[in-house]
């Protein structure tokens, strides 16, 4: 019984999120980022697939009845389960992987290398300084008794901001670019449970969390690219590398004279 309730949980959580992306962000980029002004059309409901998902996890830290659901889940996992995969600590990365496996293959995407690191950069210290705090503030225990990081989950985040990416990214070539994306999230915070890693609350906020992110990084684009180039001609270059270590988030930065 408890496996169908997961089930049509995690069906729910994959249907809110593909239904979500009929609404589009427009970003015309020219090939320096630098010529035309980049815009983007914001919607407001833009923001509601992402908050319901992150409002979800956040009431079900002190919800009895969400509780009680996560404890049977629990339940579950350590009565049927023997086997742990770790597969989940590969696929997390997969679809932000795709967001540059799909350009060297041939397939276009929106935008060029430049701007696509920019975006990127800037979703992934978005998710890692979210994801950190709450684990920080919150400190919810694990399922398997392993440390007071649980909420949210961090895996499922790095995920379901990889999937937004790709769709956003190629969704005019073909949008199952994206729903592929979103198909190997959702298996990625699948396994969390699976593994007895993380209460289905902390998915689902990672979810949530993951998704806003990528769309934030869109948004925000025009304010980043502008701190980035410079009015004056010049031949300095300047790379900017995110990294996130499971505890801290941040980037390396290379510079050419």
């Amino acid at each position: 019984m408890i496996y169908k309730n997961v089930l049509f949980f995690i069906m729910m959580l994959f249907n809110l999120v593909c239904s979500a992306q009929s609404v589009p962000i427009s970003i015309p980029v020219d090939s320096l980022g630098v010529k035309n002004k980049t815009q983007i059309q914001f919607k407001t409901k833009q923001l509601i697939i992402p908050a319901v998902l992150i409002g979800y996890g956040i009431i079900g830290i002190g919800n009895d009845q969400l509780k009680s659901f996560n404890n049977q889940i629990k339940e579950e996992v350590k009565e049927n389960i023997d086997k742990k995969f770790t597969i989940d600590d590969f696929s997390q990365y997969l679809p932000l992987a795709s967001v540059y496996g799909l350009s060297a293959i041939g397939i276009k995407g929106k935008n060029n290398f430049r701007d696509k690191t920019v975006i990127v950069a800037t979703s992934y210290l978005i998710m890692g300084i979210a994801v950190n705090s709450l684990k920080r503030t919150l400190k919810v225990e694990r399922p398997d008794g392993s440390g007071f990081n649980s909420f949210p989950s961090g895996h499922t985040a790095t995920a379901f901001m990889g999937a937004e990416l790709v769709y956003q990214e190629y969704k005019d070539v073909s949008a199952w670019y994206g729903i592929s994306g979103y198909l190997v999230a959702t298996g990625t915070g699948v396994f969390r449970l699976y593994n007895n890693r993380h209460w289905l609350t902390d998915v689902i906020a990672g979810a949530g969390i993951g998704i806003l992110s990528a769309k934030a990084a869109y948004w925000l684009y025009p304010s980043v690219n502008r701190l980035l180039v410079s009015k004056k001609p010049t031949n300095k270059k300047t790379t900017f590398i995110p990294y996130y270590d499971g505890k801290q988030v941040g980037f390396g930065l290379v510079s050419t004279f």
